[in-house]
């Protein structure tokens, strides 16, 4: 099957000649090919973006809006296809598929809010006779690009706020997982869209570059690795386009002695190990305080075997393969790292095969301990279904651990102690924080983001953020004189 983009309204036939594989994963066979758009594709979609702008800018806030609950009516009804599409590239189970569209419903819900969120501020009288106002106002073209791993969930974070404001939208999605996308586009335009106001433009690097480069784009927001997303941002910034570039992630969940052991099991299980790791709020360190090391340790050593590793398509299965055969032998390159620098291997994933799936990318959960700072497998994002287990005497020791890595993107911490988590929240060096909540991913009223080098840019995702981040401030002061005076040479004060 032969992907096309989404341009103007319409699914367009790549023209370059170029095209990427996009597996099955579970299979490990190739399902389609999608087109990788050459610069002119690119320029055309910019150029319906850009010609769409001025109508939909000025459309009432009000009729875009109704526009959005169109959309999500529309998303909601044809969600089991959507989330089909999500697991036959992605490879992730059903479940974990239909809860990632509908974590990415909810922005859209909060977009449905925009003639509110987009008031501005009225200040009468300033000075004799004068008012002043401010107002948000859409920025032109935006762009998003988007990672493999939540292939409906991460774009509905960007063009439905950037939309609802006012904004054109172009999203390149990761050209491993790109029918989401082309779908979502069609139920947009389906809502009421006008043609250009969302586009999809599949492509690979030049693609990114194309985007970040064209001087009709305004706006770029990218989730993805940090070496990307800083190299995303840099060339955004100097040519003085508005940039948040959304990096790596090391997340660390910090379990001290007084949790309950069952359950810090299953919290590490799910967020670990869901989705199969391949997530950027996965837990992939567990920070095991004083004695709750041992216990942690014999506990997941037993439960992890019972992890049920299987295709979408088997209802009972918790995880499922990785992305492609490449991601995989990384992520058992990291294994092999992780034994070779002294770490103790407590269960190994690697040479799982399934019956009826041999050519499918599976790879089973494993579980380090002993692991410490100097290792790659704690500074590295592996991105798999690897955990690492760090011990530390006190929770002071394990606060330092969080923050001394380079990536700030989410920490939690299991207790009962109120006091434990209060200093916890008040010291730890990130961006998003649980208390006995594993993956503390904000609500879409709330943003999402990290800290140090997990984001770069001054604004998080979604939220009051996005609508910050897709908008600019102008502010009016107004005044209706009676008569003309003569001309006023000093800088204007208001008396």
């Amino acid at each position: 099957m032969e992907l096309s983009h989404f341009i103007a309204g319409a699914r367009v036939a790549g023209k370059s000649g170029r095209f990427g594989d996009v597996f099955d994963p579970a299979t490990g066979t190739v399902r389609a090919r999608a087109p990788l758009a050459s610069s002119d594709e690119i320029t055309t979609a910019v150029a319906a973006a850009k010609s769409a702008f001025p109508a939909w800018a000025t459309t009432t806030p009000l009729r875009r809006a109704r526009v959005m609950f169109r959309f999500k009516e529309l998303v909601e009804r044809n969600g089991d296809e959507v989330a089909a599409l999500i697991s036959a590239e992605h490879g992730k189970v059903a479940d974990d598929a239909r809860g990632s569209l509908q974590r990415g419903l909810e922005v859209v819900e909060f977009a449905c809010g925009i003639p509110h969120l987009l008031k501005g501020e009225y200040a009468g009288e300033v000075g004799t006779n004068v008012d002043s106002y401010s107002m948000r106002v859409p920025l032109g073209v935006c762009v998003g690009i988007t990672p493999f791993n939540f292939p409906a969930m991460v774009p509905l974070w960007m063009f439905p706020i950037a939309i609802a404001a006012g904004n054109t939208f172009i999203l390149k999605p990761s050209e491993k997982t790109p029918s989401t996308a082309l779908r979502l586009a069609e139920l947009a335009f389906e809502a009421g869209l006008p043609a250009g106001v969302l586009n999809v433009v599949n492509g690979g690097r030049d693609a990114v570059e194309a985007l970040v480069d064209h001087p009709d784009v305004a706006a770029v927001s990218f989730v993805g690795s940090t070496p990307v997303a800083e190299a995303v941002w840099q060339r955004g910034t100097r040519a003085s386009k508005r940039v948040q570039a959304l990096g790596g992630a090391k997340n660390h969940l910090v379990v001290m002695p007084d949790a309950d052991m069952g359950q810090a099991v299953d919290a590490l299980m799910g967020s670990g190990f869901g989705s199969a790791g391949e997530r950027c709020m996965a837990v992939s360190v567990a920070v095991a305080v004083g004695t709750a090391g041992d216990a942690l340790v014999e506990r997941l050593a037993k439960k992890l075997p019972s992890l049920r590793v299987g295709p979408a398509s088997d209802s009972a299965a918790e995880m499922g393969p990785l992305i492609t055969a490449e991601h995989r032998a990384k992520v058992e390159g990291y294994i092999e790292t992780g034994v070779r620098e002294g770490a103790k291997l407590v269960v190994d994933g690697r040479g799982l095969r399934l019956q009826g799936y041999e050519k499918g990318f599976f790879l089973g959960p494993s579980l380090f301990d002993h692991v410490t700072p100097e290792m790659a497998i704690w500074r590295d994002e592996i991105f798999g279904p690897v955990l690492s287990v760090v011990r530390a005497p006190d929770l002071a020791r394990a606060t330092a651990i969080v923050n001394g890595h380079p990536f700030g993107n989410g920490a939690a911490i299991l207790t009962r102690d109120g006091g434990a988590a209060r200093a916890f929240v008040d010291r730890v060096e990130a961006g998003m924080v649980g208390v006995n909540v594993p993956i503390p991913v904000p609500m879409a009223y709330m943003s999402f983001g990290g800290w140090k080098r997990s984001l770069f840019g001054d604004h998080h995702v979604h939220g009051l953020e996005g609508v910050r981040f897709y908008t600019r401030l102008k502010t009016v002061t107004a005044r209706w004189p009676d008569r003309l005076s003569g001309p006023e040479f000093m800088m204007p004060t208001m008396r």
